[in-house]
């Protein structure tokens, strides 16, 4: 982010109509700011490699490269750049293709520009937002499998979102600190959360609190 706390952003689509609505709904918003644009894979690779980029929003069917292609080249070469998917496709196999390529975020074209600001600011933290029809997609593939987390594990979480430390949890539990510990690293593993504020938020999103 800049001194002032601003995020960059990298605009990722192949049409020039999406990219200057994107670029016209973040431009007025002070913390939002928008450092390029990218009509490819390709491209926007190279706009990583020159300047400091915090979010890349990016749609997933692209001519020179596509949306996860990019997505799992961020992950392996940008780590520390964050993605949100902004796309009209919404099939199981693409969404979980976006998840497995550590996509921060994935949200459908008929977002409003609240659901983006809200979006790009989760995803610079860390947090992972899914549009509401893709998390009850995600909600249905899960269920297929099995529940997303325990009855346990989704206690755990609450207490987390309400502020409480593991010894805390512990004691509102009547377990031990590591007993927390452990129920923390399997929630993190099922929602693919890398931290406690993530995975409040995953968990939020996917509609388990």
């Amino acid at each position: 982010m800049t001194g002032d706390g601003a995020i960059r952003i990298l605009l990722v689509d192949d049409h020039p109509i999406v990219r200057d609505g994107l670029r016209g709904q973040l431009e007025p918003v002070p913390d939002l700011v928008v450092v390029g644009e990218a009509a490819s894979a390709e491209e926007a690779l190279a706009n990583l490699q020159r300047g400091s980029i915090d979010v890349v929003i990016t749609d997933l069917r692209m001519p020179g490269g596509g949306g996860l292609e990019l997505l799992r080249a961020i992950a392996a070469q940008h780590p520390a750049v964050r993605t949100l998917v902004l796309t009209t496709y919404d099939t199981d196999a693409e969404i979980a293709a976006a998840r497995s390529a550590d996509a921060g975020g994935y949200l459908l074209k008929d977002a409003s520009r609240e659901e983006i600001y809200r979006a790009v600011r989760v995803v610079a933290q860390g947090g992972r937002v899914y549009a509401r029809p893709v998390s009850e997609q995600i909600l249905r593939a899960s269920a297929a499998e099995g529940p997303v987390l325990t009855a346990r594990e989704v206690e755990v979480v609450r207490l987390v979102a309400s502020g409480m430390t593991n010894r805390q949890i512990g004691a509102a539990l009547y377990v031990g600190e590591s007993t927390v510990k452990t129920h923390l690293q399997h929630i993190f593993r099922k929602l693919d959360a890398p931290d406690r504020a993530a995975a409040v938020s995953s968990a939020y999103e996917l509609g388990l609190l």
